[in-house]
């Protein structure tokens, strides 16, 4: 089946075309990140060149990924601390004029239609080729382990380790990565922070919150803690690492 990429603001895409694609993609909440907020509108502008869509045949997108370059000397205690971070350090380092030299993949997504099916590697290779013709030398990612959701009480570091019976990684999202020849230099276990109202997290989740303290969630990664007394909730989730060049 024959596949083209495109940037995402080559042209304007149907409503219903966005929908299917995004509709599996994240939880309501993963909105809530403000300092993503904050970056995300410089993001798109700045850096629309790595912000791309996979289009079949028909011209209908099947998937999506992002990416923003920063300068990294290739430790892994020196990497970002997570997806934000890497946002921050993008434009802060262009209104630098810091020359970039790694590329991070922010986020691939794949329709949940059958016609998403083996699509999961195409979206990173897309951006690892963008990454070369840039002239980028590295490849990184803050992967969002989704099964984790299951395991909200273990720490990112224990969990990025598990493995299935045959040995590759228990994450789908890692295991794509891995087969792409990519490994794990880090955990994030503080990628994003999202924060809002009491009423906003009943509402994200569809959770009832009748005192404060700490709750698991529906898909969160982590725990979600509540203060009534400041009507807030906020809820860090944790990234894994991988690196593929």
């Amino acid at each position: 089946m024959h596949r083209t990429i495109e940037r995402t603001d080559a042209r304007t895409w149907p409503n219903e075309q966005l929908k299917e694609l995004f509709s599996e993609g994240f939880p309501e909440f993963i909105t809530a990140g403000r300092l993503v907020k904050e970056y995300m509108g410089r993001v798109r502008e700045w850096f629309a060149g790595l912000n791309l869509m996979l289009v079949d045949e028909n011209g209908v997108p099947v998937a999506s990924g992002r990416g923003v370059p920063v300068r990294w000397d290739g430790r892994p205690e020196t990497l970002p601390t997570g997806y934000t971070d890497a946002l921050a350090r993008a434009v802060e380092g262009r209104e630098r004029q810091v020359a970039a030299d790694t590329l991070v993949i922010c986020g691939a997504i794949v329709t949940p239609s059958p016609t998403g099916r083996g699509l999961a590697g195409e979206t990173p290779k897309a951006l690892r080729r963008r990454a070369a013709d840039a002239g980028l030398a590295r490849v990184v990612a803050p992967v969002r382990p989704t099964p984790k959701a299951r395991y909200p009480l273990t720490p990112i570091e224990t969990f990025m380790r598990w493995t299935r019976a045959d040995g590759t990684a228990l994450d789908p999202w890692i295991r794509t990565h891995q087969r792409l020849g990519a490994g794990i230099p880090a955990a994030a276990p503080a990628s994003q922070t999202m924060t809002g109202t009491v009423a906003e997290w009943e509402r994200w989740p569809r959770t009832a919150f009748p005192e404060s303290g700490d709750y698991v969630i529906p898909d969160g990664l982590g725990l979600l803690r509540i203060s009534r007394s400041a009507d807030q909730g906020v809820h860090r989730e944790p990234d894994v690492w991988m690196r593929h060049g």
